[in-house]
Parts: structure tokens; sequence; C-alpha cells
């Protein structure tokens, strides 16, 4: 039991030294059609990824495509020059988290909005950064990039979108 009690102690006392200073957090408007406010999306860099938290209402219920797009535009009508998802230049990449060849880096899981129209979800993409952390694709470039939600859930493998529809909401990440 003392052996327990003492590790337990050196592990908690080395704890607070990892955790020393908090990441940076991002947080961004979630917009509609027509620019009403709809939820935000925060973002956080970790070591292995980015960390994405979504939350989002006035959505139909259901599930719904989550994307990230190339160009951190959000105010034209259905969002069309927010452009594709982001990809890196040099993969021929395609479309779909359940394909078997490379995915593009903008494909996200869905999210599910309840009866109330809400939808909260945390996912962490591994192959995106706020910057030029391990190589990852810097949504951060020059025409930043922006967080999509479609009107209908992705299939995760049909060409181009899965079929996720139109666009609902959208965020600028710049």
């Amino acid at each position: 039991m003392r052996r327990l009690v003492g590790i337990s102690l050196i592990l908690a006392s080395q704890g607070p030294a990892i955790l020393a200073q908090p990441p940076a957090v991002s947080s961004y408007d979630i917009v509609t059609d027509g620019g009403r406010k709809a939820g935000t999306v925060s973002l956080t860099e970790a070591p292995k990824g980015l960390l994405i938290r979504v939350e989002a209402a006035g959505l139909t219920p259901g599930w719904h495509g989550m994307h990230i797009h190339s160009v951190a535009t959000c105010a034209d009508p259905g969002f069309k020059a927010s452009g594709g998802h982001v990809h890196d230049a040099s993969s021929t990449s395609v479309h779909g988290l359940l394909n078997a060849n490379e995915t593009d880096l903008g494909d996200l899981p869905n999210i599910y909005a309840g009866p109330d129209g809400k939808a909260a979800a945390e996912v962490l993409a591994p192959n995106v950064s706020l910057g030029t952390a391990d190589g990852r694709l810097n949504l951060l470039d020059t025409d930043g990039s922006a967080l999509v939600i479609h009107a209908s859930p992705d299939d995760h493998s049909s060409q181009p979108i899965g079929g996720a529809g139109a666009r609902v909401a959208c965020a600028a990440i710049k």
C-alpha cells in the first residue's frame, strides 16, 4: 500500500509540470446563410493534430456532414466562396473517411443535431494545424479556411462530398 501511495504522489507531483501552460484556443463564430450567428467552433492545437469543438444551433434534426474548406469566406449565399475541402496540393487525395485511398485533409466525422436543432461535437483532425506544426497543413495560410456544416449526412465515400448536400452553416477561420 505504501509503495502505491508513493508512486501516486510522484506521478501527481509531475502532472502540473506537464500541464503548466494550457494550450491556446482560437474561437470563431458559426453563421447561417444571411450571417446570423448559429454557434462557435473552437480550435486547440494538440501534439498530434487540431482539436475541433463545435457547438451549433438552428440545424435541422439529424446528421450533418462537416468539413474544413479551403477559404475563410462565409459571406456569400450558400458559402460557395469557401471553396472545396482543404487538401495537400502534392497528393491525389479523394473525399471520404471510409475511402481506402488517401482522403482530403478536410474530411471530418458527421455532427448530430437533436430535436431542438442543437449540435455539439469534439473531434481531432490529425493532419491540420493553426501553423506549421510537424508539417501538418496550415489552416491559417494566406486565405485561411472555413468549417462548413452541410444539410445532409456525409456517407464518407462517394465523390465529391459524400452526398452531404447544401452548405447550411460556416465559420471563417483566419
